[in-house]
């Protein structure tokens, strides 16, 4: 078959924080047919930069990892590189991520325990441009809309953050020092401590502890992935 007839394999982005996921998600998506790793990321950071050099077609996305989560990898991928489609692959089922990493503009969601022939069809499907969830993820959103109403919606909190003092924030809770945080952002250190400042002005909290809980209680970073 000339080069010009043949199908164009759907290039594929692994993001997650542990080694050994990613190597078996790339063995499984080699072998099958017209599917191909470009490249694997271990941060949202990493996956945020490999995704606007490579712009591969499907990037799969866990949601909890240092340096820079899921959700917000996400929304920073699809402001760069509007074609490239995310799908979520997580162990998390929390209301709160779903629609978080959705309105950030995921275009599925799966959880890890899903079977391997789940995996490709929603590789598939997304890159088609339709959106693909979990069974469970399914009833979870249909859920959420039946019963909530306009009282629950207009009594909700809103964010006090921008979406840059979420990164910091999230760095922040990490551990990581301000030089640290101004060298992943690419910005100042006094910038840092400006933004820094807002976020504990904002939310009216003045030490590490509370800060820390802010952040875990919002998803911007789980436990296991404290330094």
């Amino acid at each position: 078959m000339p080069p010009e007839t043949m199908e164009k394999k759907i290039k594929i982005l692994i993001v997650d924080d542990h080694v050994i996921v990613r190597q078996g998600l790339h063995a499984l998506i080699e072998a099958q047919e017209g599917l191909e790793v470009v490249a694997e990321a271990e941060n949202g950071r990493d996956a945020v930069q490999k995704a606007h050099d490579l712009v591969p077609d499907v990037v799969l996305m866990d949601i909890a990892m240092p340096i820079l989560n899921g959700i917000e990898a996400t929304r920073q991928i699809k402001r760069l590189n509007p074609g490239v489609k995310v799908l979520a692959l997580t162990m998390y089922n929390d209301e709160s991520y779903i629609f978080q990493i959705l309105k950030s503009g995921a275009s599925g969601y799966l959880i890890k325990e899903c079977s391997a022939s789940e995996l490709i069809a929603a590789i598939r499907s997304v890159n088609s441009g339709n959106p693909y969830f979990s069974p469970v993820i399914s009833r979870k959103i249909m859920d959420t809309y039946l019963r909530e109403d306009g009282e629950k919606n207009s009594a909700r909190e809103p964010d006090k953050l921008t979406n840059r003092e979420k990164e910091v924030l999230q760095l922040i809770a990490e551990g990581y020092t301000n030089n640290e945080i101004g060298g992943f952002m690419k910005i100042s250190v006094k910038t840092v401590e400006t933004h820094r400042a807002h976020i504990m002005n904002k939310l009216d909290l003045h030490d590490m502890a509370g800060l820390i809980k802010y952040a875990i209680k919002k998803g911007l970073v789980v436990l296991d992935n404290a330094r």
